[in-house]
């Protein structure tokens, strides 16, 4: 989703990725720009470049439909969240989007070894969501820079991925699959939901932890 430039480190940029950029990481990234503004707009101050305090959240496919309007049952998921799904184009994952990003997530460990493979120095910076999920609620966000100085969103969320990342060797997913985040392509409408309710849970302490401000 575009987002306001700033001045160079003024910004930081979280790319989903799942396959085809139209069904998970559509979802994930509207629902990760709905969280945001609605936790950002709970604290004065806290919006600032484009609303997201200095974020800007994206989203691409390793297989990615150009072009393409995002799936109707994902939009539906959406629109359920009270997020909004109007204005998608589907985008095939380039060189430009990695090189770009500050953090990568992605649906699943395949999507994850993909955007690594891709080189750029990705490998840091790149997770599954939910593995990136599971190392957030490791990590005490009292040592996060505060969210409320100027600047301090994008402080917040480069010191939280660093903090990920070096947790990454220590915290091992419980099951092959717990880092995994299902393909609904195709399925009906129920299994979408879902796969939302996944989402969902999983962007929850992520973006807690990036604002410093609880959900509801």
């Amino acid at each position: 989703m575009p987002g306001t430039i700033g001045p160079p480190g003024a910004v930081f940029r979280i790319l989903h990725v799942s396959t085809g950029n139209v069904c998970r990481s559509p979802m994930t990234e509207r629902l990760t720009v709905r969280a945001l503004t609605e936790r950002l707009a709970c604290s004065t101050g806290l919006g600032g470049l484009g609303g997201l305090g200095g974020l800007i959240v994206e989203s691409a496919g390793t297989w990615g439909h150009e072009g393409a309007p995002m799936e109707e049952h994902a939009a539906r998921v959406l629109a359920e969240y009270g997020a909004d799904p109007r204005g998608f184009t589907g985008r095939e994952l380039l060189d430009e989007h990695v090189i770009r990003a500050d953090l990568v997530l992605t649906a699943t460990r395949d999507h994850r070894a993909q955007v690594i493979s891709m080189g750029h120095s990705a490998g840091l910076r790149t997770f599954t969501l939910k593995e990136f999920t599971r190392l957030v609620r490791a990590i005490d966000v009292t040592t996060l820079p505060p969210a409320e100085a100027p600047g301090g969103v994008v402080a917040r969320a480069r010191a939280l991925a660093r903090a990920a990342a070096a947790l990454r060797g220590w915290l091992v997913a419980p099951t092959a699959d717990a880092d995994e985040v299902p393909d609904p392509y195709g399925a009906p409408f129920p299994y979408f939901r879902s796969i939302g309710e996944e989402i969902h849970a999983a962007l929850d302490p992520v973006v807690t932890a990036l604002t410093g401000v609880p959900g509801h």
